[in-house]
């Protein structure tokens, strides 16, 4: 089986919240995503998604992901889709970096390759482990009872682990956690995410002024490696890594220096599901937990972080982000049905999706 076309095309998303912010008054509204299919002498097509959180979020933004698909794309045509850390290879060897660009050709090859052998993409990646997968919400900055309430909204909704934003003045912090947790149930998980928006000093603060008990752990505090490793040696609450932990080099090295309790491994951001699943296995063998998520993104997003998440131990997994929730277009049809707040992967082949051609819309751009 040989690719023989890679068509591109970009659809806006709009955030279903309206208007979404991060620490350090970062605001989004929209966002630009990027699908990929790959056409290929079998008949046989497989499709993935990059969706970048804007472009202040990390080196990453849509019309770069688009720049680097064409740098990449004329490499791989000819290729068989399903030797997935060939096709790694030749987009490393045409691009370096640019893990936003390479994401979504790669999850397109998971999908064929699945599709080919009648097998769902989880299974291929390892196998299933059959376990419910927890939902994570996504609860933005705002004031201490705003967070509350849209903790309460989606606990509503079944969901049992939220990822609270932070990253300002450390008493607005602290007061924004004791809100939001005030009504924290038996077995919820609470990550509390300042998306590198801390200093160490502001971090030490808003610990300081926490009430007693507060059960969460601390994800991406600060913006660089330095900041992120300091804070770890003065605090006692486990710290996971996100925007920082984007590469196999990383996530090895921040194992070797003991510079964090896990990783938040975000599938666009680590570069697809040939690499999400290597670091997968470098985490289990530190005995680091993590979660399965993505920068943002649609129904082809949310159908590869299921697949990644479903074959990672119980143990290890703490939650998936549910992506669809957080944009207002519905991209793909696929048996992912919510069901008390958890998700399975389904057992069709390959991602188990079906693109909406209607809200694609035509190719941008067509290499073969």
């Amino acid at each position: 089986m040989k690719i023989t076309q890679i068509n591109v095309y970009q659809v806006d998303l709009p955030y279903s919240g309206g208007v979404y912010t991060l620490s350090g008054g970062r605001e989004y509204r929209s966002f630009d995503a990027t699908f990929v299919q790959i056409e290929t002498d079998a008949g046989i097509d497989g499709w993935g998604e990059s969706t970048p959180f804007g472009s202040t979020y990390i080196a990453a933004h849509a019309l770069g992901a688009r720049a680097g698909i064409a740098e990449i794309a004329p490499h791989l045509i000819g290729l068989d889709p399903r030797h997935v850390d060939r096709i790694n290879e030749a987009m490393d060897n045409a691009l370096v970096g640019h893990n936003h660009a390479k994401t979504p050709i790669d999850v397109a090859c998971w999908d064929a390759f699945g599709k080919s052998v009648g097998m769902p993409v989880c299974d291929l990646l390892g196998g299933r482990t059959d376990v419910a997968l927890p939902i994570i919400s996504s609860i933005y900055t705002g004031t201490p009872e705003e967070m509350r309430q849209r903790v309460s909204d989606h606990r509503a909704k079944g969901y049992t682990a939220h990822s609270l934003k932070v990253g300002d003045d450390p008493a607005l912090d602290a007061a924004r956690l004791a809100g939001a947790m005030a009504d924290k149930q038996p077995g919820e998980f609470f990550l509390v995410d300042a998306n590198g928006g801390m200093t160490v000093e502001s971090a030490l603060r808003m610990i300081r002024l926490l009430p007693d008990g507060l059960d969460f752990v601390l994800e991406a505090p600060c913006a660089t490696w330095r900041e992120c490793k300091s804070l770890k040696a003065r605090t006692d609450i486990p710290i996971l890594w996100d925007e920082l932990a984007d590469s196999d080099e990383a996530v090895i090295q921040l194992i070797a220096e003991d510079a964090a309790d896990g990783i938040g491994l975000k599938i666009s951001k680590n570069g697809g599901l040939t690499k999400g699943r290597r670091q997968r296995d470098i985490c289990i063998a530190a005995g680091y937990t993590m979660s399965v998520q993505e920068t943002t993104g649609s129904d082809i997003a949310f159908a590869a972080i299921v697949h990644l998440g479903q074959t990672v131990p119980e143990k290890y997994l703490r939650c998936v982000l549910e992506s669809r929730d957080m944009v207002a277009v519905t991209t793909a049809d696929g048996d992912f049905p919510i069901s008390n707040g958890t998700v399975q992967a389904p057992t069709a082949p390959g991602l188990g999706i079906t693109p909406r051609l209607d809200v694609m819309g035509d190719p941008i751009a067509t290499y073969s």
